[in-house]
This record gives C-alpha cells, structure tokens and sequence, in this order.
C-alpha cells in the first residue's frame, strides 16, 4: 500500500503541467472563495423576518418602500445605443409585456420591491428555441441563493421552495443587488439599515395599543391597608381582586367605568412621567430614520417635525432626483445590458427625464441653458442633452 502511494505520487511541477495551461483570473477570487467555503453567505436579519416587521408590519416602512417602486416603475423609458434614439425595439416590447400576468408597471415594481427589502434582485429569463428571450419573471430573493465557483464568480443560482431546489445557469439570471461592503454575493438593502428603527417603531406602536387598552392612561394603584392599617392580603382575596380588575375594569369597553372598592382598598391614580411624555418623540424620530434609510424625504410620508424642504414641491423633486432617478437608471441598465447577451443589439435602456413630470421645471432650465449657448454647435447641445447625434452629424 505503501508502495503504491509513493509510485502513484507526483511532485507539484509534473501536477502543475498536469492539469494543462493556467487562465486569467482575480488574484482576490481564490481567497474569497476559500473564505465562504463555497456556501452561501446569509446576513444576520433574513429578509422573509426583514419583510414581515418592517414592510408587512410598519406603515412607514410600508410607504417607503410602495413609494419609491411605484414611482420608480411609472417612469417612461427609451432605448437608443450611440446612433438613435428608437421608437420600438425588441428590448421595449419585452419590457412592455414581461409574461403572461405582468406588464410593465407591476414587472417593475415587484423587481424595484424585492431590491429594496433584500438587497437584491433576481430575474428569470424563459428563452426560445432560437436563444432570444421571451419571457422574464421575478423571483422571490429569499428562496435565492448564489453558487460560487472556484473563482469566486457566481456559476449558478438554487431556487427553493418547499423543500425542492431548482438549478438555474449563471446566465439565465439576472442577479440585479445594492452594494454590501462586506458581502461578496449579496446586497446590503435599506430595510436592514433601518432595522433597529423599525423595531423601536413597532415597539412604540404595541406601546400605543397597551395604553389604549387600558383606558388611554397608565396604570394605577390599588393600596391595601387591612383592618388596622397594616398587614398583607390574603392570597384568595388578592387572586379574586386582580381577576375582577381585569374582567371589568381594564379595556376599552370598559373605559371610564367607576370602580368600587371593598373596604381597605385605595385607589391611588398614577400620572404621565416625563419619559412617558417622550415616548411619541421617540417614535416620530424613529419613523424619520425609516424614511431617511429608504431616501424619501420625511414631509412625503406625512411626518411631522421635518422642515428640511421649504415646500412639498421642492421635497418631491429631491426625492426623485435623489432615489428614484438613481435606482431607476441603475436597474434598467443592468436589465438591458443582460439582455444584450441574448439580443446582440447593443442598446441602453434608460427614463425618459423630459417625461418625468417631477423634474419638468428642472429640465426646462436646462433646455433653456443649452438652447441659449451660442458657443455650442447642435451636436454638442445633442449630447449634452442625452440624445443620439442627427443622420448628418454621423
């Protein structure tokens, strides 16, 4: 046995020109993927727990996130590549009708809600027999996770649910994610930044629920003092007292209701404290930091005590310039540069800012501005414009 351990051996040259010529790859991928091990890398919140307190159980968080997807998905959007702007193209028709059960707004909104509570994006695309893409679905980013290979690049995606797993090829999805400063295959999302605001916001609001319940004030006291002033309750009688109490007086139904007290019994009434009395500052600064980790400005969301913007206008141009614009723009050429792989046609999908009602006046300016700049010639205002040079420029 020995023997054949060392004649089958081989010295780290002869493996080397064994194993053929070497390729170029990231000096940082091997020591990445020893690191993970291979396996996926989860974040210390998961987002099916993320999206039931801070999307399904916070309203702040809940109209952040229907905000920013629901304006970011009702942008108008063009296709042009470096020599025209088109009217239709094979990338928009996709985009305009993804599948069966989705159009575009509902596509895209789902795409923009999964990025913001999970920090990434997955989408599927269902190709034809002549490798052009027909369909695309979203997939839910929780039952998603990356393999990597050797080199540290994802080689495949897993899919599962209910205890089956689903194989997709690396280039079947498009992995759409936010940046994570220390994940190498999973983004960072708002709503894990925000966490710790939304659980001092729903802690607020059971708060909140607790004091309705028992009147609208906190509790009081109910003092024994026995037959010489002295001297503890006998446990029957203080079992039967707190069951009244509860049965009768706490709730509320029972709201106001007089209370009438055996003898030996005071009732001594407790008042707010001053921590009590901060106790809605405390949430209110809470939901301000929702509202700030999702990028929306706080006066949109209807809470008070913000005075950052001088008016709603000017807080809603900022909010699109900002985040939607941003995410926007970010997503959609991610989308068109994977398409491209299917398509060949080298096109980019971006908004349409002169439709966007939000920047009109911002965009007037800017019309004015360039229109106005004699020193410039028409194919430089054209660029600087964003739009495709003219047939006679070319």
């Amino acid at each position: 046995m020995k023997l054949d351990f060392l004649r089958n051996r081989q010295t780290p040259s002869a493996a080397k020109a064994a194993a053929g010529p070497e390729t170029k790859a990231s000096a940082a991928a091997p020591v990445v993927t020893w690191h993970s091990a291979g396996r996926v890398a989860w974040s210390p919140r998961d987002t099916a727990s993320l999206t039931r307190s801070g999307f399904a159980g916070n309203p702040v968080g809940f109209r952040a996130v229907k905000l920013i997807a629901e304006a970011a998905a009702a942008l108008p959007v063009v296709a042009q590549d470096t020599e025209r702007r088109y009217a239709t193209h094979p990338v928009l028709a996709l985009l305009a009708r993804p599948n069966a059960g989705q159009g575009r707004a509902p596509f895209l909104e789902a795409l923009y809600g999964q990025l913001l509570l999970s920090g990434n994006a997955y989408v599927e695309a269902v190709v034809a027999e002549d490798g052009l893409p027909v369909e695309l679905h979203i997939l839910r980013s929780d039952r998603m996770s990356v393999v990597p290979g050797a080199d540290g690049w994802p080689v495949a995606y897993e899919y599962s649910v209910g205890g089956r797993t689903h194989r997709f090829a690396a280039e079947a999805i498009c992995h759409i994610r936010s940046f994570h400063p220390q994940d190498d295959h999973y983004g960072l999302s708002p709503m894990q930044a925000a966490a710790m605001a939304v659980d001092v916001h729903n802690s607020a609001s059971r708060w909140s629920k607790s004091l309705l319940d028992n009147a609208a004030r906190p509790s009081g006291a109910l003092v024994w003092q026995g037959g010489d002033g002295q001297g503890a309750m006998p446990d029957d009688q203080f079992r039967r007292l707190a069951e009244e109490v509860e049965a009768n007086f706490q709730g509320a139904r029972n709201a106001g209701r007089p209370m009438v007290l055996e003898g030996g019994l005071d009732w001594k009434p407790m008042g707010f404290s001053p921590s009590d009395m901060e106790f809605q500052k405390t949430k209110e600064a809470a939901a301000r930091e929702i509202a700030v980790a999702f990028g929306v400005p706080p006066m949109i969301l209807g809470i008070p005590g913000d005075a950052t913007y001088a008016n709603y206008q000017e807080a809603n141009r900022a909010f699109f310039r900002l985040t939607v614009l941003p995410l926007a723009s970010r997503v959609l050429a991610g989308l068109s540069d994977w398409l491209v792989g299917f398509t060949g046609a080298e096109v980019a999908v971006s908004p349409d800012l002169d439709q966007v009602p939000a920047l009109s006046v911002e965009r007037e300016a800017q019309w004015r501005r360039v229109s106005d700049a004699a020193f410039l010639t028409d194919a430089e205002k054209r660029a600087m414009l964003g739009l495709p040079p003219l047939e006679a420029d070319r």
